[in-house]
C-alpha cells in the first residue's frame, strides 16, 4: 500500500462532555480529489481545523505524508506542505492581487520580511507570483487592490495564495462560498485543472460542486464519519439520503 498523503487514525476531540470528533479514521491518497460532506453540525471545520492544527485532538494521530505532524503548530504544517483555503478569504484587502501572492511565494522562500525594501530585490519572487495569476487567469487584476476585485476572483486569488505554498495536500474549504452562479464556474474550471501532484480534500455542502470534482466522498454525521465511497455509492446510500439530503425512504 502507498504511503498516504493525508491519514488520520483514531481522532478524537472532546469539549469537556461534549464530543465533536469521534474515533475518526480517514485517508487521502496521493493526487485524490476527495470530499468531506455533512449536515450542518457535523464536525467538518472542527475536523479541518484539527487537521491544520488550529485545534489539538484528545487523542489520535495525524500523518502527512507518513510523518506524524500531531503536535506541530500551523506553520509547521504548512512548511511541511499542508495548504488550505477558508470559507471567508483571509487576504489583505489593502494591498494589490500581486502583492498578496507575492508575500506568500516570498514566506514559503524565507524572504517574505524583507519583501518591498529594496525594489527589485527579490525579482524571482514577484515572477514566480506573477505566473501564478497567470495560470489561474486573474493576471489582468495583478495589479488592483483586493479590495476592488470582485468577490469570485478575490477566492482565485486565494487559491493562489495557497498554491505559492507549494502544497502536498490542499483543503479547500467551500472554495465557491458567497460567489454569484456565473463566477462559480470559473473558480471550478480551475479546481479542476489543479495539478494532479496536490491531493485535494473539498470541504462543501453544494452537491453539484461536490459530484463535479470528486472520485471519493466522505460522509461526516455529528462528529463521526458515517460513510465513504465513490459519488454513485454515496448518491445510492439510504443512509446518507436521510440524514444529509433529508430524505425519507417509506419503501
Amino acid at each position: 500500500m502507498t504511503t498516504a498523503a493525508l491519514e488520520v487514525q483514531g481522532l478524537n476531540k472532546n469539549f469537556g462532555a461534549l464530543v465533536v470528533a469521534n474515533a475518526i479514521d480517514f485517508r487521502l491518497e496521493p493526487g485524490a480529489r476527495h470530499a468531506l460532506i455533512g449536515p450542518n453540525g457535523a464536525g467538518k471545520t472542527t475536523f479541518v481545523n484539527l487537521l491544520t492544527g488550529r485545534l489539538q485532538p484528545t487523542s489520535g494521530r495525524i500523518l502527512l505524508g507518513g510523518d506524524d505532524i500531531t503536535a506541530l503548530s500551523q506553520e509547521q504544517r504548512v512548511k511541511r506542505g499542508l495548504g488550505r483555503t477558508f470559507q471567508i478569504n483571509q487576504l489583505f484587502k489593502g494591498l494589490s492581487v500581486l502583492e498578496n501572492v507575492t508575500l506568500a511565494v516570498g514566506e514559503r522562500a524565507g524572504v517574505a520580511g524583507d519583501m518591498f525594501r529594496v525594489a527589485g530585490t527579490h525579482r524571482g519572487v514577484v515572477e514566480e507570483a506573477y505566473g501564478l495569476l497567470e495560470r489561474l487567469g486573474i493576471a489582468d487584476d495583478a495589479l488592483k487592490l483586493v479590495r476592488e476585485v470582485p468577490y469570485g476572483r478575490q477566492r482565485l486569488v486565494e487559491i493562489a495564495l495557497a498554491l505559492a505554498l507549494n502544497p502536498k495536500v490542499l483543503l479547500l474549504d467551500e472554495p465557491a462560498a458567497g460567489v454569484p452562479q456565473g463566477e462559480s464556474k470559473v473558480i471550478l474550471d480551475v479546481v479542476a485543472a489543479l495539478s494532479p501532484d496536490i491531493a485535494m480534500l473539498i470541504i462543501e455542502h453544494d452537491m453539484d460542486i461536490v459530484f463535479r470534482i470528486a472520485k471519493r466522498i466522505t460522509v461526516l454525521v455529528q462528529g463521526a464519519v458515517l460513510i465513504e465511497g465513490t459519488p454513485q455509492e454515496i448518491a445510492a446510500d439510504r443512509q446518507v439520503r436521510e440524514v444529509y439530503l433529508g430524505e425519507r425512504d417509506h419503501g
